[in-house]
């Protein structure tokens, strides 16, 4: 995943750049936009959540089955010059994931997907704090690229509850760390500026909660358990 949003930036990079090099001078909407030292704005988006994992022995990879989430939040941004800014960008984040186990880890030969799944919906609360890096505006465009630190609360998380796998309930710890790299291009329209922007998320931090069973078949080979994900916001400002 993180090859792969590295190639989309290179190709927008150079994309943006070579119709710009060729694209006649238009009409400035905006001019002075960025100007302010401080500015706000919101945002909608989606997300595709998944999980990564690392493995005490060598079984079969449990698998991730991954759906589209929503996004919503606030921008506060803060101009350091033409072409750096630091962002804070507070949101809600919503996703769902089932994780589906191969019977080899309930010494079992037949599969029951329902009866080896269990379903995570999560709600975070979400706190990054990028750096935005942007190109020399040119006409009604700007490209940027994004990178920064985040902290998330996850309020489906269930990480104080007694009950646990035996109950059919899968713990996630509360408190998770990330970092972020994306990319965007700014249009600057009659009346406000758009921003539509792509990013991966990458956790930092095991997210697992063990089973207090040491044995338990749901969490004892996981070392290692953190999300990563692709965010796709629009932004208002």
């Amino acid at each position: 995943m993180k090859k792969l949003l590295l190639t989309l930036i290179f190709i927008l990079s150079v994309n943006m750049g070579y119709s710009q090099l060729f694209t006649k001078k238009k009409v400035i909407n905006n001019e002075n936009f960025d100007k302010p030292q401080i500015s706000w704005g919101y945002y909608l988006g989606v997300n595709n959540y998944d999980f990564n994992f690392d493995y005490k022995v060598d079984l079969e990879d449990i698998q991730t089955q991954k759906s589209f989430g929503f996004n919503v939040g606030l921008i506060g941004n803060v101009r350091i010059n033409d072409y750096l800014d630091v962002r804070f960008e507070p949101g809600l984040v919503m996703s769902k994931r089932s994780l589906i186990y191969d019977p080899l880890y309930f010494n079992e030969s037949e599969f029951n997907q329902l009866q080896h799944q269990r379903d995570l919906k999560s709600t975070y609360i979400h706190f990054p704090i990028l750096l935005k890096i942007s190109t020399k505006r040119v006409n009604n465009f700007k490209p940027y690229i994004t990178a920064g630190v985040s902290t998330a609360i996850n309020l489906s998380s269930k990480e104080n509850s007694l009950d646990d796998n035996t109950l059919g309930q899968f713990r996630m710890k509360k408190n998770a760390f990330f970092y972020e790299l994306g990319f965007g291009i700014d249009l600057y329209l009659e009346w406000f500026k758009f921003s539509p922007s792509i990013r991966g998320i990458f956790a930092i931090s095991d997210e697992l909660v063990p089973d207090e069973d040491p044995m338990s078949p749901w969490t004892s080979n996981i070392d290692f358990m953190k999300t990563s994900g692709i965010v796709v916001n629009f932004t208002f400002q």
